[in-house]
This record gives structure tokens, C-alpha cells and sequence, in this order.
């Protein structure tokens, strides 16, 4: 393997406004069982581990229909104003 090449990641994309609408259900049913919505997606994302989203409202399985990497790559784009 030479290091000194930049490797390529590529992800299949899904839609933007079913991660958004995704994205808001989980924030919102954290929020109404008292969570702090921010802490727990990020704790997600970072470890994998579902847990740390709520079953309530079917959110932790609703998350995880998208892939930890795509969601953070419509982060990134949104974050430096990129969305389409």
C-alpha cells in the first residue's frame, strides 16, 4: 500500500429529504422523552452503538436505515452550505 496516495471513499446516496425527515423524527422523539437530542445522535454516530437512540416513535430503527457515514457526509455538506 503506498501512503502516499489519497484513497477515495464513495457512498450510495440517498435522498436528502428522507435523511432530513429521518434525521427531525429521531431529534424529535429524543426530545419528548427528555433527551438531549445533540448529545445522543452524536453519541450514535461516533460509537454505532443504537442505544443511544430511543425506541419511542420508532426512531432508533428509523435511524438506522441510514448509513452513520452518509449521515455524516449531509452534515458536512449542509454544515459548510454546500446542500443542494
Amino acid at each position: 500500500m503506498n501512503i502516499d496516495k489519497t484513497m477515495k471513499f464513495n457512498v450510495e446516496k440517498e435522498s436528502n429529504d428522507n435523511i432530513k425527515i429521518i434525521l427531525k423524527e429521531v431529534y424529535e422523539a429524543l426530545q419528548e422523552k427528555g433527551y438531549n437530542p445533540i448529545n445522543q445522535i452524536v453519541g450514535y454516530i461516533l460509537s454505532g452503538d443504537p442505544t443511544y437512540i430511543t425506541s419511542y416513535n420508532d426512531a432508533r430503527t428509523k435511524i438506522r436505515t441510514i448509513e452513520r457515514d452518509e449521515l455524516l457526509e449531509k452534515m458536512v455538506i449542509n454544515y459548510i452550505g454546500l446542500e443542494k
